[in-house]
């Protein structure tokens, strides 16, 4: 009995090694109530070894079990990846539909990696100008302002910086006058054009002269001569009304009659025009200057002859009343000169009455072919100088200047281009408003 007993050890004892811990502790468990072998029947020891064969197949089996479940989930993971990575191997070749997803598909993703790229390479340019901050980075900062600055803000600025070009173009402009100025290159009554302004030199030169000399006090004048020079302004002004409202005829037979009133009427001239600005004479003295000296001249409604005074051509000084020996006393419509006979007429304030076309006719009738006419008026008789310029074309003069850039006065020069003598009953009526003088 006893070596049938250690043969049956010997026969479990493998059998156990084998299993695992859940195994061995049933076995041990067995050992603990084992009984003794000798009351077995030979039956019960087989049941005992086909058992321990069963419970090793099934755990061989389990085993085989689990490690297939490991591979094929392995295997799943890997065809999952190699679907993402190789989405084209997915599609059919002749499909477009899914040819042009998978397209999209991949544009998408380019996408996707260029913007991780460029965030990178911002983040990596910023971390450089943090670490190297200086004057440039400063600089690009207000640039980067300035870009994110508002519409009005960028406006206001662009008007800033063309003021500040302008500025510094007139500046230059004004030096190089003034160094014109000083080297006498620059005559005083030429007028430069500066930014679509004339400016008259000599005006100019008047103004700074005037800021620079101290104003001299004003003195109040006694009550009765104050009356005096009211009374005077007042017989000026109605004198002007009557030598506008007749024609010459009439006006020359008035003073005729009434020579104080003549003198009247010069003394409140005088007094006007010490309140102008510019004498409109003085500026045709200094035209007719530049004229050679050859050249003839008839000044209509001369006053005092200033210009036959001034100028060292022959001058024929017309008016109603002759003031001096330079004067000649006639009707201005008809005067005692020949045809053809004149290189210059002159016409300056003195276009008064109700026959200004027989003034203008007389002035074709004794200038030469070629010949000149000028004329200075108060701008506030035009209504439209052009239309006056276009009748003055009717009676055979062509306007060759203008300067209108005064306030005051307006100076023009007409050329004779043709004879009007046989065509005066055709031609149109010139009519200008007349000079209302303010009471003062």
């Amino acid at each position: 009995m006893a070596k049938f007993k250690k043969s049956l050890r010997d026969k479990q004892e493998p059998v156990v090694k084998s299993t695992k811990t859940s195994i061995v502790k049933k076995q041990r468990k067995k050992k603990d109530n084992e009984v003794p072998l000798s009351g077995i029947h030979k039956s019960n020891l087989k049941k005992l070894n086909t058992s321990n064969e069963v419970a090793k197949n099934t755990y061989t089996n389990i085993q085989s079990i689990k490690k297939k479940k490991k591979r094929d989930s392995k295997n799943n993971l890997d065809v999952k990846d190699t679907k993402r990575s190789d989405v084209q191997a997915k599609y059919p070749k002749d499909n477009r539909k899914t040819s042009e997803v998978s397209e999209k598909v991949q544009i998408n993703i380019n996408k996707t990696e260029r913007k991780k790229r460029k965030r990178s390479r911002k983040r990596k340019r910023d971390n450089l100008d943090h670490a190297n901050k200086g004057p440039a980075t400063i600089d690009g900062k207000e640039r980067n302002k300035k870009l994110q600055m508002p519409a009005t803000n960028l406006d206001i600025e662009r008007r800033k910086t063309k003021i500040e070009k302008l500025k510094k173009v007139n500046e230059k402009k004004m030096k190089q006058i003034s160094a014109e100025v000083g080297a006498q290159q620059v005559k005083p009554d030429k007028i430069v054009k500066l930014n679509k302004h004339k400016i008259n030199i000599k005006q100019l030169e008047e103004m700074l002269t005037g800021k620079s000399q101290p104003k001299p006090k004003v003195t109040q004048l006694p009550l009765r001569d104050r009356m005096i020079t009211q009374l005077r302004a007042s017989r000026f002004r109605f004198i002007n009304e009557i030598l506008y409202s007749n024609d010459s005829s009439q006006s020359k037979h008035y003073f005729k009659t009434d020579p104080d009133a003549f003198m009247a009427y010069h003394a409140g001239y005088k007094q006007q025009l010490e309140q102008w600005a510019v004498n409109p004479l003085d500026v045709i003295i200094s035209s007719i200057k530049k004229l050679s000296t050859d050249n003839v001249i008839a000044d209509f409604g001369c006053g005092e002859a200033r210009l036959a005074a001034s100028v060292p051509h022959k001058v024929h000084s017309f008016d109603f009343i002759a003031l001096n020996d330079r004067v000649k006393a006639c009707d201005m419509a008809h005067t005692p000169l020949l045809m053809n006979s004149v290189h210059v007429v002159v016409f300056c304030l003195s276009l008064m009455g109700s026959n200004l076309n027989d003034y203008i006719i007389e002035a074709n009738r004794i200038l030469k072919n070629n010949g000149t006419l000028k004329i200075a008026e108060v701008e506030s008789r035009f209504e439209d100088v052009k239309d006056f310029i276009r009748l003055l074309r009717s009676y055979g003069f062509k306007n060759t200047w203008k300067d209108l850039s005064h306030n005051l006065f307006y100076f023009m020069d007409f050329k004779k281009e043709e004879d009007i003598s046989m065509k005066r009953k055709n031609l149109p009526s010139i009519t200008l408003k007349s000079c209302l003088y303010k009471k003062r």
